[in-house]
């Protein structure tokens, strides 16, 4: 998960793009 921290750190858009990843490997 540590990776996913600093992909978050980037811009909005893949900010929002990881957290539909994450939402839906965590469903």
């Amino acid at each position: 998960m540590v990776p996913v921290i600093a992909l978050v750190g980037r811009p909005n858009v893949g900010k929002s793009t990881l957290f539909n990843r994450l939402t839906r490997s965590r469903d």
